[in-house]
């Protein structure tokens, strides 16, 4: 029998249903989404109750499957949190304009985000800095020539067309945009979203703004350290700062959707805030744990799985509904792993690698867990040499297409291309880059610290039926309680994705050679540190 009809025939048998060999099934996968999902785990938020209950059941699955224990407590890793809620009762945000002075509403007009530690008071003049980028590796420079010493920098969120998706991504991370604002001597920003390139409507990402936020309590892990101010303010209501510029915020996204360079220009206003944050403690968990691998030499080295495990907890309620379930982002992400590391065990694999199988917590709260994970690692850092990681694939259609963010950065992207090949599935990188998605999910954090890294997601053809469905969740289920166990999924579609990553890790696990950096990639450069 081939190794593709070994991998078909055994996720059918694993199910305990009778199937053909060319004819994977997903019914032990969705009763793992089942239990993450539920109800009784209230949303799985970071710190929580559920959280720990949902990382208990996955090390168990682990310690089911024969894998080693690779966290500090068995297959935990501990990660400390320091958390952050605004008081907006206690707070105030407005814009004085020629003496006047005009209170911004908190949910309708914007809201600071206590993602970044607020000063208690603050008044400052602003300045639009267009998309609020500096590469040096573009030529690209949007604070020059600018007066932006002590100064509120006003942004819409996006890139030109001249620089690359993978550039505009990484300068847009958190850390890389405020350590360009720091160096223009800027004390905090104002962030408004592109009306077209928005994942959810406005009225939801206003209700989100409630989350508990938070910080690594390890030291030097704050990478907005000394950022004053951020708010996010609504695009309907973005002519409120832009009044006697001489432009409107229609301009500017006409001029953002032709891919041009955004004008630069001062504001003629104060932005005045006033700040109270509630402060507490909380200790969430990594997972981690080591299929061993079977090469003397090779066994260490390791090949990581990884996905993150919370989601947005109990929140506001959107039809009578609180808890934010997260089903497919990444309920569906954690049950693959697992899915994986069962398969591995009951057709007996052999690898010459490792494989690290690594959920983490805190993804929801700035990619968190994972970065404490690539900074404090259970194995030698170096001994890492490729993550594969999943994250809200969205099995929502069958799959033809694969979508693989960091596909031309290293070799990985090769290696996916012809595992997918083997399918019938066709590859194809990021379709929208103004979703900055590779910047948003844990593989940055690998990537950060030198690991070749990429993301696999369903994808489709722009303008298809396919990619209404994709557009229609977004915009209905995306960090919403309706993202939970009441939805189509299509079992089927999903049973092969697993089937797609087993192969994928097993190729990487058994090669000659570890993965490699591209020479014409950006990240490249981390590798070398």
């Amino acid at each position: 029998m081939n190794r593709k009809n070994r991998i078909f025939l055994g996720i059918a048998i694993a199910a305990g249903v009778s199937h053909s060999a060319n004819a994977p099934n997903a019914t032990r996968w969705w009763s793992y989404v089942e239990f993450l999902a539920s109800d009784k785990l209230e949303g799985r938020n970071t710190g929580s109750e559920g959280h720990r209950k949902a990382a208990e059941y996955v090390a168990a699955r682990f310690e089911r499957d024969g894998l080693k224990p690779a966290g500090q407590q068995g297959y935990i890793q501990p990660v400390n949190f320091t958390t952050r809620q605004l008081d907006e009762s206690k707070s105030s945000l407005s814009i004085e304009r020629d003496g006047k002075e005009k209170a911004v509403t908190f949910g309708e007009d914007a809201f600071i985000r206590s993602g970044v530690d607020p000063a208690p008071s603050l008044e400052a003049g602003m300045v639009f800095v267009g998309y609020g980028l500096r590469s040096p590796e573009s030529n690209y420079d949007d604070f020059s020539g600018l007066d932006t010493k002590g100064k509120i920098a006003v942004y819409m969120n996006g890139a030109p067309a001249s620089m690359s998706s993978t550039l505009s991504a990484h300068y847009q991370s958190g850390g890389e945009r405020w350590l360009n604002l720091k160096s223009a001597g800027m004390i905090g920003a104002v962030s408004i979203q592109n009306p077209h390139h928005m994942d959810i409507p406005w009225p939801r990402v206003a209700s989100n703004r409630f989350q508990v936020t938070m910080q690594l309590s390890a030291p030097g892990m704050d990478e907005t350290a000394g950022e004053q101010l951020a708010v996010t303010w609504n695009p309907a209501h973005a002519d409120e700062l832009l009044a006697a510029t001489g432009h409107t915020f229609d301009e500017l996204v006409k001029i953002a959707e032709s891919g041009k360079q955004l004008p630069r220009f001062a504001i003629p206003l104060k932005l005045k805030a006033k700040t109270s944050v509630k402060r507490g403690t909380v200790e969430s968990q990594n997972i981690a744990a080591i299929f061993p691998g079977s090469d003397p030499a090779l066994k260490n080295e390791y090949v990581v799985i990884s996905a993150h495990i919370d989601h947005l907890g109990i929140g506001n309620p959107i039809n009578g509904d609180t808890i934010y379930n997260g089903a497919m982002d990444n309920a569906a992400g954690v049950a693959s792993m697992m899915e994986v590391a069962d398969h591995l065990k009951e057709t007996n694999a052999k690898t010459k690698r490792s494989i690290l199988f690594v959920a983490v917590t805190g993804e929801e709260k700035g990619l968190l867990g994972s970065r404490y994970y690539v900074t404090h690692p259970t194995v030698p850092g170096a001994s890492m040499v490729a993550d594969i990681n999943t994250d809200m694939y969205l099995p929502l259609y069958p799959l033809k297409i694969m979508t693989v963010y960091g596909l031309d950065e290293s070799t990985l992207g090769d290696d996916t291309r012809t595992v997918a090949q083997q399918m019938s599935i066709k590859v194809q990188a990021d379709p929208d880059p103004t979703r900055n998605i590779f910047i948003r999910s844990d593989q940055y954090n690998f990537v950060r610290g030198g690991v070749p890294s990429v993301m696999l997601e369903f994808g489709n053809e722009k303008g298809s039926k396919e990619a209404a469905i994709e557009k229609q969740w977004l915009t209905e289920r995306y960090h919403a309680p309706s993202d939970d166990l009441n939805q189509p999924v299509d079992k089927q579609a999903a049973a092969e994705f697993n089937v797609l990553i087993e192969r994928l890790i097993e190729r990487e696990a058994n090669a000659s050679a570890r993965p490699s950096w591209s020479q014409n990639s950006f990240f490249r450069r981390y590798a070398t540190k």
